[in-house]
């Protein structure tokens, strides 16, 4: 046993994975904490230790999703919830605990609630997905949100950028999770609804990262 939550100040509930770092140190992220909006945390060598509480203000709420890290020490990761729109937030928290939104999403023409969390390609650009947003009315995917979600990166500048816009039709809608990027620079991922069977798809984005 390398932790167990308390679902107070130090968290409970982590509804992700963890991962390590050369030293032997852990990172997730977990529900609850401090101000009962989630946490990032990191069970190491010198004992267990809580690196961010989120408030759910623009900072974001509620981690769904876990962490990425590159090779400067900092990590990656996205909130359901809270930001700036009240739809969720892409965060950077680095070695030190200072901690910067990336983007915060309005559930508008650029997606929300990004449950999935982000990958990040050789030259430090994000990609995720938002579960809802984009395009289409409510209901479209057969969940009651507005829009069927979308495809975003974040350049090394900050800029945001939607790659795709799911319609809810034959090709998909809600992608919850997170894709993943080959070497070619091709990016795959699922979506929970839409399809010619509305029960999801398997999605193929060719050439949106230079390998």
């Amino acid at each position: 046993m390398l932790h167990s939550f308390t679902r107070r100040a130090g968290g409970g509930r982590p509804a992700a994975g963890v991962i390590g770092d050369s030293a032997g140190n852990l990172y997730g992220t977990a529900f609850d904490g401090k101000y009962q909006n989630g946490i990032v945390y990191r069970p190491g060598s010198d004992g267990y230790q809580v690196l961010y509480s989120f408030t759910n203000g623009a900072d974001g709420g509620l981690p769904s999703s876990g962490v990425i890290r590159d090779s400067a020490g900092n990590l990656y990761g996205t909130t359901q919830f809270g930001g700036a729109g009240g739809q969720g937030v892409v965060y950077k928290l680095g070695p030190v605990g200072d901690y910067t939104v990336l983007y915060s999403f309005t559930g508008g023409a650029d997606g929300g609630q990004p449950f999935g969390g982000v990958i990040q390609d050789s030259a430090g650009n994000l990609y995720g997905t938002a579960s809802n947003g984009g395009v289409g009315g409510q209901n479209a995917c057969q969940l009651d949100f507005i829009g069927c979600g979308v495809v975003y990166k974040i350049d090394t500048a900050g800029h945001y950028q939607v790659l795709y816009r799911f319609t809810g039709t034959a090709d998909g809608g809600a992608p919850y999770i997170r894709p993943t990027l080959d070497p070619a620079g091709n990016l795959f991922g699922a979506t929970f609804a839409g399809g010619s069977h509305r029960d999801g798809v398997v999605y193929h984005l060719q050439g949106i990262s230079a390998p």
